[in-house]
C-alpha cells in the first residue's frame, strides 16, 4: 500500500516518533560532514523525487533537494507555470504521468483538494510540501526541534499567535497525535480550522482559543507564530491591524517560562508578527528550526518508502 504523507495523521504517532528518532540520529551521524556528502547506508539510493511547486519556496525547495541527496537520490524540481499542469492539464493526468517517471511527489500548492487528488491517482508516495489546509513536513521539523532542546512532547504547553493559518493547523493536529496542549491567541474572524481542533480534543489534547496574548503565553513553554499575511493573500492593511495585538516581543515573551522556546517557520517580517529582539533573541531557536526541514524530510521520504 502506497504511504502518502499528506497530514500528520496519515503517519499517526508511532511513526511520528520514530521519524523524530531517525532524524535525531542521522543529523548526529552527520556532524562535521559536507553538506553533499550522501549519508553511509546511502538508503535510497537510485530513487528520484519529483518536486512541483505552485508557490513560491525557500526552506522546503532547499531542503527536499538536499534530502533526498543526503538519502542517496536525486531529484526533479518543476514549477506548475512551466509544466503542462499550468496550461490545463488536470492533476489526475499529471498524478498518471510522473508517477512512471518518478519515485515519489512531493507538492507546493495552495488548494489541499489538489493534494488529495494527486494522491487518488499517483501510485507513488504524495507528500504535502505545504497547501493552504496544513504544513505536516514544517511541524515534523517543529517536533524535532522542541525535543532537541530538551522538551518532552506530552504535557508541553505551547501558545500560538496571530493567525490561524495552515500551520496551526497542523500544531493542533499534532497535539492531538502526540499529547501535548495548545492555546491559540487570535483575533476574531482568524480562527482556525475546527475539525482539526476538534479531532485534537478528541484525541485528548487541551486546545483552547484564547483572545488575549498574554494570558495565551502565560507559562508557556513554547511560543510560535508565522507570518500574518500568507502568499496570495488580500486586504493586507485590514488583517495587519486586526494582528498588531498578537505581535511577539519580548515583554510577551517574558511572560512564557523563562526556559521557553520561540519558533517561526520563516520568512519573518521583522516588526510585524515578530520583533527583532525576539527573533535574535536567547530563547528562539528558529535557525535551527530551518535547519531540521531538511533532517525531518529526510526521515519522512524513508517512512513513505517503507524503511522506518
Amino acid at each position: 500500500m502506497t504511504r502518502n504523507f499528506l497530514n500528520l495523521s496519515d503517519a499517526g504517532p508511532d511513526a511520528i516518533a520514530a521519524m523524530i528518532n531517525d532524524a535525531i540520529d542521522r543529523k548526529a551521524a552527520r556532524a562535521g560532514w559536507p553538506k553533499g556528502k550522501i549519508d553511509g547506508d546511502s538508503p535510497l539510493a537510485g530513487h528520484v523525487l519529483g518536486m512541483i511547486f505552485e508557490k513560491n519556496s525557500t526552506r522546503t525547495r532547499v531542503s527536499f533537494d538536499m534530502a533526498i541527496r543526503q538519502l542517496g537520490g536525486t531529484s526533479i524540481v518543476m514549477d506548475a507555470g512551466s509544466m503542462q499542469l499550468g496550461r490545463g492539464e488536470s492533476v489526475a493526468d499529471t498524478a498518471r504521468v510522473l508517477s512512471r517517471y518518478v519515485d515519489a511527489i512531493m507538492i507546493r500548492t495552495d488548494d489541499h483538494a489538489k493534494i488529495e487528488e494527486l494522491a487518488e491517482h499517483a501510485t507513488v508516495p504524495v507528500i504535502n510540501g505545504l497547501t493552504d489546509l496544513s504544513h505536516p513536513c514544517q511541524i515534523m521539523a517543529d517536533l524535532l526541534t522542541v525535543i532537541e532542546h530538551g522538551k518532552a512532547l506530552p504535557g508541553l504547553e505551547i501558545a500560538w499567535l496571530g493567525d490561524g493559518n495552515n500551520v496551526l493547523n497542523s500544531i493542533v493536529e499534532a497535539a492531538g497525535l502526540m499529547k501535548f496542549n495548545v492555546r491559540i491567541a487570535v483575533p476574531q474572524g482568524y480562527e482556525s480550522d475546527s475539525a482539526f481542533i476538534d479531532t485534537a480534543k478528541a484525541n485528548g489534547a487541551n486546545v483552547t482559543m484564547i483572545r488575549d496574548a498574554a494570558e495565551a503565553v502565560s507559562g508557556a513553554d513554547i511560543v510560535v507564530t508565522d507570518t500574518w499575511v500568507s502568499m496570495g493573500q488580500e486586504n493586507t492593511h485590514n488583517k495587519l491591524g486586526a494582528m498588531m495585538p498578537y505581535q511577539v516581543n519580548e515583554k510577551l515573551m517574558a511572560g512564557a517560562k523563562p526556559d521557553a522556546k520561540f519558533l517561526h517557520c520563516l520568512p519573518a517580517h521583522r516588526g510585524e508578527e515578530a520583533t527583532a529582539d525576539v527573533l535574535d533573541g536567547a530563547q528562539s531557536v528558529i535557525w535551527d528550526e530551518a535547519e531540521n526541514r531538511l533532517h525531518a524530510q529526510k526521515s519522512i521520504l524513508l517512512w513513505c518508502f517503507g524503511k522506518l
